[in-house]
Parts: C-alpha cells; sequence; structure tokens
C-alpha cells in the first residue's frame, strides 16, 4: 500500500487510473487544490473502517454523557429553553 498527492486537475484527467490503484493496489490518494489537502480517495474497506471507529468513539461518547446525567441529574426541557433565553 502506498499513497499518492495528486493536484485536482490531474485527478480529473487521470481518475480511471487512480480509482484502478485505489482498487486493486489498496493505494490512498490525497487530492491538493492549490498546494492544499482537501479530499483523498481511499479503499473501502478503509471508510468502513473509520466509520467503525467513528461509531465507537460516539458510542464511548454517549455513554460517558449518560453516566454523567445520572451522576448530576438532568434539567427538564422547558427549564433549560428559559435558561438558555429560547
Amino acid at each position: 500500500m502506498s499513497k499518492s498527492e495528486i493536484s485536482v486537475a490531474y485527478a480529473r484527467e487521470h481518475f480511471a487510473e487512480y480509482l484502478g490503484r485505489v482498487t486493486y493496489s489498496k493505494d490512498r490518494v490525497v487530492v491538493t487544490k492549490h498546494g492544499k489537502k482537501v479530499a483523498a480517495v481511499v479503499p473501502y474497506e478503509d471508510l468502513e473502517l473509520l466509520e467503525k471507529l467513528e461509531s465507537a468513539i460516539d458510542f464511548k461518547s454517549a455513554k460517558a454523557a449518560l453516566a454523567e446525567a445520572k451522576k448530576h441529574g438532568t434539567i427538564p426541557w422547558p427549564k433549560a429553553k428559559k435558561k438558555l433565553g429560547l
């Protein structure tokens, strides 16, 4: 597996080639615009892994928030709206 960095213009002209490299060689391609990294083309398996990691982080955060609410209590929505000036 390798990583390439290409410009948007070059990606536009050679997309099929780089898509093949991502698909079959599991390469990762970073796309730049005016020298700034703006996107990446990665194997679908990498995206699935990233989504699983995000879900695990979200679950951990939600679990911590529920534990905090259980420990410190909650505020009823009407009272919270009033406190926030909504």
